[in-house]
């Protein structure tokens, strides 16, 4: 995972967590990316340091603590995102194919997650079905 320093162009400051650079390239451009605090779409990296990892730096961040207001806004996220798994049907890479299926009435309704590739999300999106990325945060076991 690559954390980001982000900032909006109404200058708020905030974090994002991406599995590559191109992820966060591919979630820039398709509009997937927003200011938590606005909902601003226009968001640039801030200059930051690069994270080298090493043993004494990892102990080190795991003991880092979060002020009240972060605690708890990453346990409703973390709340939030059980809720949707728990109530959702993982339907793995097949999931452009299913979200379809449920869009044309092909198949039952219901709360589907799964894998989708940017290509395959930006066509779910022109065809107008609506589908959001599932944030994958610490401590996440799926």
């Amino acid at each position: 995972m690559i954390r980001y320093s982000l900032h909006c162009d109404k200058g708020h400051d905030f974090e994002g967590w991406f599995s590559t650079s191109a992820d966060f390239d591919g979630q820039l451009a398709s509009g997937f990316l927003s200011c938590p605090s606005c909902g601003s779409t226009s968001i640039h990296k801030a200059l930051m340091a690069p994270a080298v990892s090493t043993a004494r730096k990892q102990e080190a961040r795991q003991q880092v603590v979060m002020d009240a207001v972060r605690r708890e806004a990453m346990a409703k996220l973390k709340e939030a995102v059980q809720a949707i798994r728990a109530n959702a049907e993982d339907v793995g890479e097949r999931f452009p194919e299913e979200a379809r299926k449920i869009h044309y009435g092909e198949a039952d309704a219901r709360g589907i997650i799964g894998q989708a590739s940017l290509d395959d999300v930006r066509d779910l999106i022109d065809e107008g079905i609506e589908v959001a990325p599932l944030p994958v945060l610490p401590d996440d076991t799926h």
